[in-house]
């Protein structure tokens, strides 16, 4: 006999949520590490909250909903909550009931503030990155650097010299049309209207310039998870200098090892590294005027020939964040916002190679 085809909700339920993710499901690795990371951290969302008024949304529910924004690519957080209120998984991982009501998608924005005035997705990174290190899972010793090009959230119109009137021209609105040939257009001149810690900046000779932002990493080399990343203003020294200043934060005063491309061959990084205890294996740049400053005293080593080939690891993270991620172009302004997103970005590849580590391990 022919069902009916007829919907009709029970008035009563007692299924849970959990019942509905497998017990092997990916994102339950994931969302244990990403807890314990949290835990570490509660006395500092203790401080970021009034003992005093009204029970806010708990931090960890919107923290665990950006991680989903991350891993999901979805691109605003309109869509989040969406997401969040028909999809079971996105409600369990978050840690809502199949009954509380999902927020709006405004309070991130009010809560966002108070995330970066007390840093602490920074500072949830390093959290990841040591639960990593009692997983035995770091190399202490052995190290990369690179740095990407992060696309802001402005256009070249809106690049308009800093002492030019604001408005723009009657009955012509906001979107004109715009020649740029023939100008000069400089950051110590020009700036954004719409970010005005964008850069107007070009990863390479030849390429387009765009409003950006520069974001950095070092890799550890044994299984290619990211120890320290930060965002920068874009310009030509960000690479280097930020990569010292990590490399500098990095725990032992014992030797190590730092691959990196050509950008780094210069005798001031080469040197500063050196200074601090580090064997710079840096691809050599013979074209660069003097030459390179790495010699045959370190490039004739085997240690510098696998440095070499496994520096390039560090793009596959990159690559990550592009398309997985959300740093291929930020929907945010200003460079603590780029740092959050860039920060909450690799703590989902991080914990995304932990979990691939612990399922070889299993």
């Amino acid at each position: 006999m022919r069902g009916a085809d007829i919907t009709q909700e029970n008035l009563f339920t007692t299924v849970h949520l959990e019942t509905f993710v497998p017990a092997n499901h990916p994102m339950r690795p994931i969302r244990d590490l990403f807890n314990q990371a949290m835990k570490r951290i509660n006395w500092l969302l203790d401080s970021a909250y009034s003992e005093y008024g009204r029970e806010s949304i708990p931090p960890e529910r919107l923290l665990r909903a950006q991680l989903l924004q991350v891993l999901y690519t979805i691109r605003s957080e309109r869509q989040l909550v969406e997401q969040v209120s028909y999809n079971l998984l996105f409600r369990w991982f978050v840690g809502l009931s199949i009954d509380d009501e999902v927020w709006d998608h405004s309070t991130f924005s009010k809560n966002r503030d108070r995330l970066l005035e007390h840093d602490i997705i920074p500072a949830l990174f390093e959290e990841v990155v040591e639960l990593a290190r009692k997983q035995d899972l770091l190399s202490e010793d052995h190290f990369s650097v690179d740095g990407t090009l992060i696309q802001a959230w402005a256009s070249q119109k809106s690049f308009r010299p800093k002492d030019e009137d604001g408005n723009p021209p009657e009955h012509q609105g906001r979107n004109i049309e715009r020649d740029f040939h023939g100008e000069t257009r400089l950051n110590d001149t020009h700036e954004s209207r719409t970010d005005p810690e964008a850069r107007n900046y070009k990863k390479s000779k030849g390429s387009e310039a765009k409003m950006a932002y520069l974001g950095h990493t070092v890799m550890e080399n044994r299984n290619g998870l990211i120890v320290k990343a930060d965002a920068s203003l874009a310009d030509g020294y960000a690479e280097r200098d930020t990569a010292l200043k990590q490399l500098g934060e990095l725990p032992g005063a014992h030797r190590k090892t730092v691959g990196a491309d050509k950008n780094y061959d210069t005798h001031g990084f080469v040197g500063a590294c050196r200074e601090k205890s580090i064997t710079p294996h840096v691809a050599r740049n013979d074209k660069r005027r003097g030459g390179s400053a790495i010699d045959g005293r370190t490039s004739r080593h085997e240690g510098y020939k696998v440095s070499q080939n496994v520096r390039k690891r560090i793009e596959q993270g990159f690559g990550w964040g592009k398309t997985i991620g959300l740093i291929r172009q930020v929907k945010v302004r200003g460079l603590a916002r780029v740092n959050a997103v860039f920060n909450l970005t690799f703590i989902g590849w991080n914990l995304t190679r932990m979990r691939n580590l612990q399922g070889q391990s299993a």
